[in-house]
């Protein structure tokens, strides 16, 4: 009997009708799986769950996060939504008894081959793709591509697959804690969300598995090496190859057709591919909940959360102590805290937001310094090295 695979995405609600699509594409691989959506959202009141292409939806409030409102306000929407990748494979696993698990990005399509990435599950308990596998030629490619994935990571977390064996698990455990803590967009603190962990799993783990064959998570930052032929009707190649799946990272905001302009060919089929992604998002909803804000982007009274209010109140235990209901604004809230004493531009500091971030930058720099103190590893060098000392 064949094995069901389970393929699962992580969004808010506003990602929808991408993750619609992606689940469609999967399902017409093959009866033999399962999506999942992963909901850092409420589900909108007036959708359908019965009617969504999905097997499951697992709602953020669901997953085993210690104080988990304090831990929400703490990061930005993009940052939440990555930071419980690595839960969510945990949690299917253990709802489902899953053993093969993928995650996509809700902005991905798949074309063919998913039959080929379960069988490699076989041999490998993680599997990788790169954002490049060969190096860039043009000044302008390597500042595109090649830096970008110094400043971001090596691989692109976009697809992720899993074997939930033991090395499987050591692997998922280990990145889940790290990013219960450090999944923040700090590219100057050397932190991409959960992607620049990801640099580190070939040191740590040894069953790794790294897809370089170019129809796997095409997209513009590889497409000096990836030339795409065909047609929608026919199939498309790249390199020759089936292509597996593509991926229109940087949609939304208008990056995507910025850098398929730039490295696609001008008669390209890619450009034929945008405009079929972009029908098929608005058939199934980008117009009703393509502009739909997330729960969690604000506070209870609707005012947008500001990226230095939630640095601010991670880096703080005090602040999470005294306002454990951080979204809240009735009464003694933490926004009315943070309106007072951070803010306040009449005060007699003049603090600007810019003043305000820094100083929220520096309070999480220090958590930071403080948890790594206060781990085993931490204790066991100094230990180490103290018996050292003694010695010379």
């Amino acid at each position: 009997m064949s094995e069901i695979a389970h393929l699962f995405t992580s969004i808010t609600a506003n990602y929808l009708p991408k993750a619609r699509v992606l689940a469609h594409s999967a399902k017409q691989q093959s009866t033999l799986v399962q999506f999942h959506v992963l909901l850092c959202d409420d589900y909108p009141a007036d959708a359908e769950r019965a009617t969504e292409p999905f097997d499951s939806i697992i709602d953020v409030k669901e997953l085993p996060i210690p104080d988990l409102e304090p831990w929400l306000f703490g990061h930005t929407v993009v940052e939440m939504c990555t930071a419980v990748k690595a839960m969510g494979f945990l949690e299917i696993a253990r709802r489902f008894a899953a053993e093969k698990i993928f995650y996509f990005d809700p902005d991905i399509v798949i074309f063919s081959g998913l039959q080929g990435l379960i069988d490699r599950l076989d041999q490998h308990s993680i599997l990788l793709t790169p954002h490049q596998t060969l190096p860039e030629q043009s000044l302008d490619a390597v500042i595109d591509n090649e830096i970008g994935s110094l400043k971001h990571g090596v691989f692109n977390l976009g697809f992720l697959g899993v074997r939930t064996s033991e090395q499987g698990r050591q692997f998922l455990n280990w990145w889940a804690e790290r990013l219960q803590h450090f999944c923040h967009d700090d590219i100057a603190g050397g932190l991409f969300t959960d992607q620049r962990w990801i640099d580190l799993a070939p040191a740590f783990f040894s069953d790794i598995g790294i897809l370089r064959e170019p129809g796997y998570n095409v997209a513009t930052w590889n497409l000096t090496h990836r030339h795409a032929a065909g047609s929608l009707e026919r199939g498309i190649t790249i390199n020759g190859e089936p292509l597996r799946f593509y991926h229109f990272s940087g949609f939304d905001g208008g990056a995507q057709e910025i850098m398929l302009k730039k490295y696609a060919a001008r008669d390209s089929v890619l450009f034929d591919l945008r405009r079929w992604y972009i029908a098929e998002c608005q058939r199934l909803g980008q117009e009703q909940l393509g502009s739909r804000p997330c729960r969690y982007h604000a506070f209870d009274n609707g005012e947008p959360i500001t990226r230095a209010q939630r640095i601010l109140y991670r880096a703080r235990l005090d602040l999470r102590r005294a306002f454990p209901h951080p979204f809240q604004t009735a009464g003694d809230s933490y926004s009315q805290w943070f309106r007072l004493n951070v803010a306040n531009r009449d005060n007699q500091d003049e603090t600007t937001d810019e003043d305000a971030l820094i100083r929220a930058q520096l309070f999480d720099a220090r958590r930071e310094l403080d948890l790594i103190k206060r781990s085993r590893s931490w204790r066991l060098a100094r230990a180490i090295a103290r018996v050292f000392n003694a010695f010379r």
